[in-house]
C-alpha cells in the first residue's frame, strides 16, 4: 500500500499547495472518522500481529507505540479515525487560548529530495473554547480507542508577561477532554515563544500549571492528568540538563523530544525560506537528544520521541535510544496513510 500511495497518491497530493494537500487529508481523515465499523475493521488490519499486550505509559495504556505528532490535527477534527490508520495515540494542536489566523501564506515548503518540509504555520488554530466544544461532542477520557493528547502553546497576543496566563486558561478549558496535555514551549513560529525554555520562565510555567493540576484532585470528579514538555532540538545539551531539572522540580510525567529545527543543514543554507525544519534531516538530532535525555535521568523520564521517522529502521532507532513511545507526522506525508501500520507490523516483535 505504500508503494500505491509513493506512485499515485503523492504525485496528486504533490501537484497540490502543501497547505492544500494537507486540509485535503484533514477533510479526508475526518470523513473516514464517520464510519465507526470500518475504522474497527481498518484498526483491526492496522494492529494485526501485535501480541496485544499494551504499552503502559504515563499511567495510560496504549495499544501500539506509534502516535501521531501534533501538527497535523490541530482542531479535533480528524483524530477519530487515527486508530483505523495504525495510530496508538494522537496529540491535536497545538492549540491556543485565542482563535488565531497564524501566518500569512504560504507558510509550508516541501523539500522532497531531502524528504523534509519547512513550516511556519505559526499556531493557527480555532482556539481552546472552540476545539473544547468540539470534543465535548466526541469520545471522551475513557471512552477512546487511543489516548488523545493535546498540545497548547502560547497565543501569539500574550506577552511573555501574560504567558503563565495564557496557559492556565488552556489547561482549564481543554483538561477535562484530554488524555495527557503537552506544554508546547518549543515551536520556532511564535515570537519569543522559545524563551519560554529559559530556566526562569520555565519555572514559572511549570509551577503555575503543576499546581493548577494538582488541583484537580480536589475537585469533585475531577483528576490530575497526566503533563509532558515539548522541547526544542536546537538546544544545547547543557540547556537540556537545566531543563530536566526543572521537569525534575515540578514532576512532571514526561518529555516530547523533539520540535522542529532552526538550523539549516546542507542543502537547506541557500533555501532563505524561515520556519521550523522537519523530516528526514532532523532525525540525527533528535535521536541524539532522545538518548541524552534517557541517560541523564536513567530512564526514570518517559520520552516520546518525534523527528525524522521515515521507516522502521528510524523508528527502531528511537526506542533503542530511550524513548517509550515514538511520533511522526513528515513521515505521513511522505510514505502516506498506511505508514503507521507498516511500522506497527516492522515493531511487532518490541511489545
Amino acid at each position: 500500500m505504500g508503494q500505491f500511495y509513493e506512485r499515485y497518491t503523492r504525485p496528486f497530493l504533490f501537484q497540490r499547495e502543501p497547505e492544500h494537500a494537507h486540509e485535503l487529508a484533514v477533510n479526508a481523515m475526518a470523513l473516514l472518522g464517520r464510519f465507526r465499523p470500518l475504522c474497527r475493521l481498518l484498526e483491526a488490519y492496522s494492529n494485526r500481529g501485535l501480541t496485544g499486550h499494551p504499552v503502559e505509559c504515563l499511567g495510560l495504556k496504549f495499544p501500539n507505540r506509534v502516535g501521531l505528532a501534533a501538527g497535523f490535527d490541530k482542531n479535533a477534527k480528524a483524530w477519530p479515525a487515527a486508530a483505523a490508520l495504525g495510530f496508538g495515540h494522537v496529540e491535536i494542536g497545538t492549540v491556543t487560548m485565542l482563535r488565531q489566523p497564524g501566518n500569512p501564506r504560504p507558510r509550508v515548503f516541501r523539500f522532497p529530495r531531502q524528504e523534509a518540509v519547512i513550516n511556519r504555520m505559526g499556531f493557527n488554530n480555532d482556539g481552546a473554547d472552540s476545539v473544547a466544544t468540539r470534543l465535548s461532542h466526541q469520545d471522551g477520557p475513557g471512552h477512546r480507542r487511543i489516548p488523545l493528547g493535546i498540545n497548547l502553546g502560547k497565543s501569539k497576543v500574550a506577552s511573555l508577561d501574560q504567558a503563565v496566563s495564557d496557559y492556565l486558561g488552556s489547561f482549564a478549558r481543554l483538561a477535562d477532554l484530554a488524555d495527557y496535555l503537552v506544554l508546547n514551549v518549543s515551536s520556532p513560529n511564535t515570537p519569543d515563544l522559545r524563551k519560554l525554555q529559559d530556566e526562569d520562565r520555565l519555572r514559572a510555567l511549570l509551577g503555575a500549571v503543576t499546581a493548577a493540576n494538582n488541583a484537580r484532585r480536589e475537585q469533585p470528579g475531577k483528576q490530575r492528568k497526566p503533563l509532558l514538555l515539548k522541547i526544542a532540538p536546537d538546544l544545547t545539551f547543557s540547556q537540556i540538563d537545566r531543563v530536566l531539572e526543572v521537569i525534575e522540580e515540578f514532576a512532571l510525567d514526561g518529555v516530547i523530544a523533539t520540535n522542529t529545527t532552526l538550523e539549516r543543514p546542507e542543502p537547506f543554507g541557500a533555501v532563505g525560506q524561515a520556519g521550523g525544519l522537519s523530516g528526514a534531516p532532523l532525525r540525527k538530532r533528535a535521536t541524539e537528544i532522545t538518548n541524552f535525555i534517557a541517560r541523564a535521568t536513567h530512564g526514570r523520564l518517559p520520552i516520546i520521541a518525534v523527528g525524522g521517522i521515515m521507516d522502521a529502521a528510524g523508528a527502531a532507532e528511537k526506542l533503542d535510544a530511550g524513548a517509550t513511545l515514538i511520533q511522526l507526522y513528515t513521515g505521513l506525508i511522505y510514505r502516506g496513510p498506511f505508514f503507521p501500520a507498516e511500522l506497527n507490523w516492522a515493531l511487532a516483535d518490541r511489545h
